[in-house]
C-alpha cells in the first residue's frame, strides 16, 4: 500500500500555478463538512495539490474525480491513491476542461482554487452551473468579499452581479495564511455556492451590458450607458452601477432590448 508522503517528500509549490497548499487538518476537516457529502456523492475537487483534502474528502466516502494540471503532483497523486477505487485522476487544465466531459449530473464541487485562476473559474462555472448541486470553493477573501458584495458597497461590481444571479451564495469562514504551505501573504474565504436555473443574466448581451455599467466606477449610469437604454426602465439613470439590485439590472437590460 503506497505510504503517504510527508510535506518535504512532495515537490516544491510552483508560482506559475499560484500553488498554496492548505495543511491545516482542522481546517480541511471544516471544508468537508461544509460540503454536506454523503457516501456515493460524486465530486469534482479543482486543484487537489498534495491531495490533503482529497484524502478527507475520499474518507467522507464520496467517489472523486480530482483535477489536476500539474504533471509532478499527478505522478504524487496517482502514487498516492492508487488503491482508492473512489478516486479518479483527471490530468488535465479545469479551464480546458468541460465538467461534463468528466462526469454525469448530478454532482458536487470542492476546490482550494489557485488565486491567480480563480475567478476565471468561477465563470467557467457558471457556465456548467447545470451539472452540480452545490460547490463549496476557496478564494483569496478579497475575491469572496467581491463575490458576496451587496448593493451600495465599495466591493459591488461585475463580478458580484454575474455571481449573485448565477447562485445562492453564502460565506462559510476566513482561513489565515498560516494553514498555508507556502504561506500567502493574503487571507482566504469559503463560500458556498447553490446554482440557480439559466436566466437572463447568462446572455452575452446582457453581461456586456453589466459590464460596461461597471467600466467607470464614479460615472453616472446617464453617461456609463448613453445611447443603451432610457428612463422607460424605470430606473434613475443619475444612479451608479453598485446601487443596482438584480432586478434592478434586469429592469434596464430589458429596456436595452426595446429601445
Amino acid at each position: 500500500m503506497p505510504k503517504p508522503r510527508t510535506l518535504h517528500e512532495h515537490p516544491a509549490a510552483k508560482k506559475r500555478f499560484g500553488q498554496n497548499f492548505l495543511v491545516d487538518p482542522g481546517i480541511l476537516a471544516r471544508i468537508v463538512k461544509a460540503a454536506r457529502l454523503t457516501s456515493g456523492d460524486r465530486v469534482i475537487e479543482i486543484g487537489p495539490g498534495r491531495g490533503a483534502l482529497t484524502r478527507e474528502l475520499i474518507r467522507s466516502g464520496a467517489e472523486i474525480w480530482a483535477v489536476e494540471i500539474d504533471h509532478d503532483l499527478q505522478a504524487d497523486l496517482a502514487n498516492e491513491f492508487a488503491e482508492e477505487e473512489g478516486f479518479h485522476l483527471v490530468g488535465r487544465d479545469i479551464l480546458q476542461t468541460r465538467l461534463a466531459d468528466m462526469i454525469t449530473a448530478p454532482c458536487k464541487v470542492v476546490g482550494n482554487l489557485p488565486y491567480n485562476i480563480s475567478t476565471a473559474i468561477l465563470e467557467r462555472l457558471i457556465s456548467e452551473r447545470e451539472l452540480f448541486t452545490d460547490a463549496v470553493l476557496m478564494f483569496q477573501r478579497e475575491v469572496a468579499d467581491r463575490i458576496l458584495a451587496r448593493e451600495n458597497t465599495p466591493d459591488r461590481g461585475f463580478l458580484s452581479v454575474i455571481a449573485q444571479a448565477a447562485f445562492e451564495i453564502t460565506k462559510g469562514f476566513d482561513i489565515g495564511p498560516g494553514a498555508f504551505r507556502p504561506q500567502p501573504k493574503v487571507w482566504s474565504s469559503v463560500v458556498r455556492l447553490i446554482p440557480k436555473e439559466q436566466n437572463i443574466f447568462d446572455r452575452v448581451e446582457v453581461r456586456k451590458l453589466v459590464s460596461k455599467g461597471f467600466s467607470q466606477r464614479r460615472k453616472m449610469l446617464k453617461n456609463t450607458l448613453a445611447g443603451l437604454v432610457g428612463q422607460a426602465s424605470g430606473i434613475d439613470l443619475t444612479r451608479r452601477a453598485e446601487s443596482l439590485s438584480l432586478d434592478e439590472w434586469q429592469a434596464l437590460t430589458e429596456n436595452a432590448e426595446r429601445s
